[in-house]
């Protein structure tokens, strides 16, 4: 009878845990005193993932207000302690070293980006917003609806931003008549 790769690795993984199992060795301590080791000393504290509505609960611990470990509360009736990719990606997403932290911008036909202020970044996104929307705002159609809407403008939201942002977000878009708003965590 042939015998694949998975059905080999199968095989090898369980003979060497039921070996394991059958002398009373459990991985249950060893599991236990890592994630021991890992926290000791810090302060945990409930939270909730910022990702999607469901409101998974999370534990954040942080020592001297430096966050450690963040992970999910096995305490919750909504997860169970348990975390979708996106919420057990919630530290690495904040202790990331290659997050961006600068506001970078490269003007037309230049090759190199450079590092500008945030307030002239945030004035030149405004003057930019308001200046498209002024030249393709439409107030009513060639039959005399009034529609209140540019089409010059599109807005999308992510999964990775949180339900508040994304809420906020759709409320400016249709604010300024934006009619072309989606987002990504629907699709």
């Amino acid at each position: 009878m042939p015998l694949s790769r998975r059905d080999f690795f199968r095989t090898g993984a369980g003979t060497a845990l039921g070996s394991l199992l059958g002398l009373g060795l459990s991985l249950t301590p060893a599991t236990a005193r890592a994630q021991q080791l890992r926290i000791r000393n810090a302060t945990a504290t409930p939270s909730v993932c910022p990702y999607c509505s469901v409101g998974c609960a999370l534990i954040v611990h942080t020592i001297d207000g430096e966050i450690v470990n963040i992970e999910g509360d096995p305490r919750s009736p909504h997860n169970e302690g348990c975390l979708c990719p996106k919420g057990a990606a919630t530290y690495q997403l904040h202790k990331n070293p290659n997050r961006a932290t600068k506001v970078l911008h490269r003007k037309p036909g230049a090759r190199e980006w450079v590092e500008v202020d945030l307030e002239w970044a945030m004035d030149r996104v405004a003057e930019r917003v308001k200046t498209t929307r002024d030249e393709t705002f439409v107030e009513r159609l060639a039959d005399g609806t009034l529609v209140n809407h540019t089409l010059g403008i599109f807005a999308l939201g992510g999964a990775t931003l949180d339900n508040e942002w994304n809420h906020l977000q759709q409320k400016l878009m249709r604010g300024l008549g934006v009619v072309a708003i989606e987002n990504q965590a629907r699709i």
